[in-house]
């Protein structure tokens, strides 16, 4: 059997699992299981050994029950990076991508190190895109879940990134471990954030990728979906420098809430972002 007559017989089979992009799915599974490009598989059209199809079996047993693809594979690209991803984190989504671009426009002639902060960083992926492009810069990624953190620390050196620090703890908690005499270690130019927005009450209705796989605290952003923006938006100013800014991924429709609950803590220079979709996908709050 060649590879293209393989690709359409997984296509065939990912459908009839409800799998919505069946095709690039097969394409995926194919060039991961013979180790080869994408672009080679059309190119070359080789055939499939008896070792391969042994290999795509078990991918498939695992992805019939709506496992996600990341998790099987355990690796997603994310800017340029190699992200290591399995249950107990989230997978990193291509919209997150643009946090990472936006402070990098930002701060691109920036001349002294920058500090930055993520917040709820999961895999470490958006900290790590930033450690990478600054590399002078101090990185900070904070998280709850203790998987998220032991991903992210995998994740630094899977990429040989040397200046972000992961830390346990609820949102700005673990910020307590860094107090020195040096109080800069405490205030940052950049706060970042891609914290759980989904309504609790939409939960149940996610694909089942999701809401049976990944993790439901990386997720659930309380009945108005709004919870995490409320808790960040309160406390930032205290570890935010006079001339920083946070920007906040935020789900589709929630720029005004989040808008609303910036000014409420006193913030006014207040903007939302776009994604290329032409969805406001980010929220900017500057401090000054």
């Amino acid at each position: 059997m060649t590879v293209l007559d393989k690709i359409k017989e997984i296509t065939e089979f990912l459908r009839s699992c409800g799998i919505e992009d069946a095709h690039k799915e097969s394409e995926i599974i194919m060039a991961h299981a013979l180790k080869i490009d994408r672009t080679v598989l059309y190119r070359d059209n080789p055939g499939v050994t008896g070792e391969n199809i042994k290999d795509i079996g078990e991918i498939l047993r695992r992805r019939a029950v709506r496992e996600p693809l990341q998790y099987i594979l355990g690796f997603v690209e994310f800017h340029g990076l190699k992200i290591k991803v399995g249950q107990g984190v989230l997978i990193p989504r291509p919209e997150t991508e643009l946090l990472a671009e936006e402070v990098v426009k930002l701060f691109t002639v920036h001349r002294s190190p920058l500090t930055i902060l993520d917040l709820c960083t999961g895999s470490g992926c958006l900290a790590l895109a930033i450690a990478k492009h600054f590399p002078d810069a101090e990185v900070y990624g904070l998280d709850i879940s203790k998987d998220a953190i032991r991903y992210a620390k995998e994740n630094a050196e899977l990429n040989g990134i040397r200046n972000a620090v992961f830390l346990k703890g609820s949102l700005f908690e673990p910020l307590s471990q860094l107090l020195t005499h040096n109080s800069s270690l405490l205030t940052f130019d950049v706060i970042v954030s891609n914290p759980p927005y989904i309504r609790s009450g939409d939960m149940p209705n996610l694909q089942p990728e999701i809401n049976k796989w990944e993790p439901r605290n990386a997720l659930d952003g309380g009945e108005d979906g709004l919870s995490y923006y409320r808790t960040i938006l309160s406390e930032a100013r205290r570890y935010l420098m006079l001339s920083g800014v946070i920007f906040l991924e935020i789900g589709e429709g929630q720029a005004e809430e989040v808008t609303v609950i910036a000014m409420q803590n006193g913030f006014c220079n207040i903007s939302a972002i776009k994604d290329y979709a032409g969805i406001e996908r980010i929220v900017a709050v500057r401090a000054l």
